[in-house]
């Protein structure tokens, strides 16, 4: 159908299964083919997610990646292969002219992104990177309350926490551990999300600078981090993520009159309200009395549930697949990949010189 983005999935990651649900509920777009060095791991790929998912016609299993941006039915392809070589495909899916959404981290630095994002719109096709929470239906209510100028008032400082615990098995075998695949560690696969969440806060706006620490690091890259970012103004944010530390995945914006409390700011919890609170603490002492008191409002949209056409997963999907359809490119989305590919870089060198201060220009 014209109005239908035909999407392409290069690689079998986990995090596809989730892209592929989307692309099924999404109402204008439709899964072709998934591609796999082995073509028998692409068919055990598909067989298993259309057992649980299906599409009408079930997407075609296809050896090579090679081969599936040559096929002349695909629009768009979703690329979660590990960082360590997904510029070499976002570079081939861009001059086959298919229109590229992209894992993160999306580059090995910086200069490697720009090279993928000019290849990108050199080619007329869009880029985007795979930050769910960005489509999130609660991010414009929360803005709406960042900018009433009575919950919150100006916004003095954001923290956030990404992290999980990962067993043995996870730090000695998994990918995320390894420097050839994925050089950033727990920083490109969590501390994304932290800064992209900061950025966001910020209108997109880089930091002035920025100070890293490398608390662990397993194979040469970092298991555990936390970050510093200064905004011109005074505005400070701090993020935290790590592979050894219990699942959380909190974030916290501090105002001159309240603040903001996302306990899930990532993925929503399951099954609850994708929700927030401002609360404006008070304080009042009189003689021998003390009072603390909390006054919070809750904000909230509807109950998260995957399966639901406004999942944020389906609306990345929905709104991916209208730009293709329309025939525009955003050049906003290549923005924000850039901007927090600069400060991820950023963070990265203060932590290897001992969490010196690095500006961004």
């Amino acid at each position: 159908m014209a109005n239908t983005c035909n999407w392409g999935i290069l690689g079998t990651a986990n995090i596809a299964r989730k892209n592929w649900k989307a692309m099924r509920i999404a109402e204008n777009a439709n899964l072709v083919a998934v591609a796999s060095r082995d073509v028998a791991k692409a068919q055990a790929f598909i067989d298993e997610c259309q057992s649980e998912v299906p599409f009408a016609q079930a997407p075609v299993a296809i050896g090579s990646y090679g081969a599936i941006l040559q096929r002349k039915d695909l629009h768009a392809v979703y690329i979660p292969l590990p960082t360590g070589i997904r510029k070499e495909w976002v570079l081939k899916a861009a001059e086959a002219g298919k229109h590229v959404l992209c894992e993160k981290p999306c580059g090995g630095n910086a200069a490697e992104l720009k090279e993928m994002i000019d290849a990108c719109a050199a080619n007329g096709v869009q880029f985007m990177d795979g930050v769910m929470f960005m489509h999130s239906a609660r991010l414009p209510m929360l803005r709406r309350v960042l900018e009433d100028g009575k919950s919150v008032g100006d916004v003095r400082r954001i923290t956030s926490q990404f992290s999980f615990s990962g067993p043995e098995e996870f730090r000695t075998g998994n990918i995320r551990v390894n420097p050839a695949l994925e050089p950033f560690g727990a920083l490109g696969d969590l501390g994304w999300y932290n800064i992209r969440f900061a950025l966001w806060t910020m209108k997109n706006q880089l930091p002035v600078s920025v100070t890293g620490r490398m608390i662990a690091e397993q194979n040469g890259v970092p298991i555990e981090f936390s970050g510093e970012l200064m905004f011109a103004g005074g505005v400070t944010s701090s993020f935290y993520c790590s592979f050894q530390t219990e699942l959380q995945e909190w974030a916290h914006i501090s105002g001159t009159l309240g603040g903001v409390t996302m306990p899930d700011f990532v993925i929503p919890f399951y099954g609850a309200e994708s929700a927030f609170t401002v609360d404006q603490q008070v304080f009042h002492q009189k003689g021998c009395t003390f009072h603390f008191r909390s006054h919070p409002t809750r904000y909230a949209v509807k109950e998260y549930s995957e399966a639901m056409p406004e999942a944020q997963e389906v609306n990345m999907i929905r709104t991916f697949s209208e730009l293709v359809n329309s025939g525009k490119l955003d050049v906003a989305w290549p923005e924000w990949s850039m901007n927090t590919q600069k400060v991820l870089d950023a963070c990265l060198t203060s932590a290897r010189r001992g969490g010196t201060e690095v500006k961004l220009s």
